[in-house]
């Protein structure tokens, strides 16, 4: 159970860094959260080899987000080299708890 509720995070993490890709500098929010937002807050905390941990700056987006709704777009995540591991541990790091995906 916690792997399928790891990879469902995973999932909306990318998901929500890919809507912020998509919308550039337009101000659309997804689950109560500007993604472009998401993205420069928290993206280098789940790319690459060794991201760091995630810093107040993320924690404090990611507290103000619907992590559940984000589950909504896991689906659309995995083409962006999002380190799932990584994004499944960002909650964890910041004191939430994973949604249920």
């Amino acid at each position: 159970m916690a792997r399928s509720q790891g990879k469902a995070l995973a999932h909306w993490m990318i998901a929500a860094l890919l809507f912020a890709m998509l919308a550039g500098t337009l101000a659309v929010k997804i689950c109560n959260i500007d993604p472009n937002e998401l993205k420069q807050s928290c993206s280098k905390f789940v790319t690459g080899r060794n991201p760091p941990r995630a810093d107040e700056t993320c924690c404090g987006v990611l507290r103000r987000t619907d992590l559940p709704c984000l589950c909504g777009y896991k689906s659309a995540l995995p083409a962006f080299g999002i380190n799932a591991k990584k994004a499944l541990a960002l909650p964890g790091q910041c004191g939430l708890q994973t949604p249920n995906c």
